[in-house]
């Protein structure tokens, strides 16, 4: 392979990745993730996959809630010996028009060894999304953070998957504040209610409106 071959390679490679962060950016940016969850979008695309529905996170595609009952899949690249830690959060708790309750907390593991999220912490178990009916599209945001300092103690109450407990008025940036969390990459999807939302609340203890 010729030099000059080679440098057009490397400087493809180079802009592609450059287009990348300005289109995570944008999405990030126009959707409100920032401010409404982050300071700062993510320099990176979390790659999310829910192998049952076949569904894949796509930068605010809408999703709808009986495709992302189960816990997916979640790919990233880590070095050696590093520490992670994920959260899906939802922002649009109980609407986006009335966010009293921002954020509900979807998801929280801490203290992940590699990219395998099973051998992390779960600090809050996996439950999928929940719009209450007729709240709209709510936009639920996967968040990596790389934890520098490398394993931490975490001083948090342990939510089931049968249970609210502390999920809502959750902040995903202060948390990360308090923890010296930093932002590695992120992904989001947009649902609204479906006929198994019902079923969710149920789980969680949720009362139907009457």
């Amino acid at each position: 392979m010729s030099l000059q071959i080679l440098i057009l390679i490397l400087t493809t490679a180079i802009l592609a990745n450059a287009q990348d962060v300005v289109n995570l950016k944008k999405a990030f940016t126009e959707n409100q993730i920032v401010p409404d969850v982050l300071k700062d979008a993510p320099q990176h695309l979390l790659l999310i996959k829910y192998p049952k529905s076949g569904k894949t996170v796509n930068l605010g595609d809408e999703i709808a809630p009986i495709d992302v009952k189960e816990q997916p899949q979640v790919n990233f690249e880590p070095k050696d010996g590093d520490f992670h830690t994920l959260i899906l959060t939802d922002p649009d708790a109980p609407s986006r028009a009335n966010p009293i309750r921002r954020e509900f907390r979807h998801w929280l593991v801490v203290n992940i060894p590699g990219s395998d999220t099973t051998k992390g912490q779960t600090l809050s178990a996996y439950v999928g999304s929940g719009p209450p009916k007729g709240s709209g599209l709510h936009r639920y945001t996967f968040v990596l953070y790389k934890q520098p300092r490398g394993k931490i103690n975490f001083n948090e109450t342990v939510v089931s998957a049968t249970e609210i407990g502390d999920r809502p008025l959750f902040s995903t940036q202060n948390f990360a504040e308090k923890y010296g969390l930093e932002l590695e990459s992120g992904n989001f999807f947009q649902a609204q209610y479906d006929d198994s939302v019902p079923a969710l609340h149920k789980q969680l203890g949720i009362k139907p409106v009457q």
